[in-house]
């Protein structure tokens, strides 16, 4: 059974910092292409940071240039994101997805972990 695992959000400060992880389990982990997307409210989801299968090089969204940080450990089976510079503009839900580089199954989503940025 896959499942994918977020922790790490919570309250914060503008101008503070957050690092969310995802675990995954049930999948073989570098065969996936890993991604972040956030959901605020009353607004669609959007996709935030991916990064591929063997991690490496990413398309961060323009909104969070400069401030978000994507990484992807094969040996842990955990993807990060590294979240500086918070803004009120970043609460939102933050899911964590998978997809198969040959579209094997899936893909799937984690549960997501709430992320508030507020004083």
């Amino acid at each position: 059974q896959v499942q994918l695992v977020e922790s790490g959000g919570g309250l914060v400060q503008p101008g503070g910092s957050l690092r969310l992880s995802c675990a995954a389990s049930g999948l073989t982990f570098s065969m996936y292409a890993m991604s972040w997307y956030r959901q605020a409210p009353g607004k669609e989801r959007e996709l935030v940071a991916p990064i591929p299968s063997g991690g490496g090089s990413t398309n961060i969204a323009d909104s969070v240039k400069g401030r978000f940080t994507i990484s992807k450990d094969n040996a842990k089976n955990t993807v990060y994101l590294q979240m500086n510079s918070l803004k009120p503009e970043d609460t939102a839900v933050y899911y964590c997805y998978a997809r198969h580089v040959l579209d094997w199954g899936g893909p799937y989503w984690g549960q997501g972990t709430q992320v508030t940025v507020s004083s």
